[in-house]
């Protein structure tokens, strides 16, 4: 199984991100704009789009406002196993640490979601530095 562990340094409160973050059915508007382009909520799911036009169904496990995290799993193709989570750490002097894990099967996909992590962190960082309040 591979394990994938990226986060990110934002200038922003832990507040304003994770006021970001725990809003699921947002992720188009308020935390990764253009890298995710239309979110959808149904029962217990988001089916997302992302901008090079993947559309996955990602169960939502637990949104925890006493940990800032948020957490989900994939089940449909082509992953056999995908299980991941966003947190958001209080940094002091409105600032925070943006925190996003993956384990996943099969292991030869795990550069490309390695790669897709890196670039919505990236937009993440930019939107939330950006925008003010979220």
């Amino acid at each position: 199984m591979a394990s994938i562990r990226k986060e990110i340094l934002i200038n922003a409160s832990l507040e304003q991100v994770w006021d970001a973050l725990r809003d699921v059915g947002a992720l188009h508007t308020r935390l990764v704009p253009g890298f995710v382009t239309d979110t959808s909520l149904e029962p217990g799911a988001r089916i997302v789009t992302f901008g090079n036009g993947q559309v996955v169904r990602e169960l939502i496990v637990d949104v925890c406002d006493v940990d800032h995290r948020v957490a989900w799993a994939i089940t449909d193709e082509p992953f056999q196993l995908y299980s991941a989570s966003a947190q958001v750490f209080d940094e002091g002097r409105s600032s925070c640490r943006f925190v996003w894990m993956a384990d996943l099967l099969p292991n030869d996909l795990a550069d490309y979601v390695a790669g897709m992590i890196e670039q919505g962190l990236c937009v993440i960082k930019a939107t939330m530095e950006g925008s003010g309040a979220a």
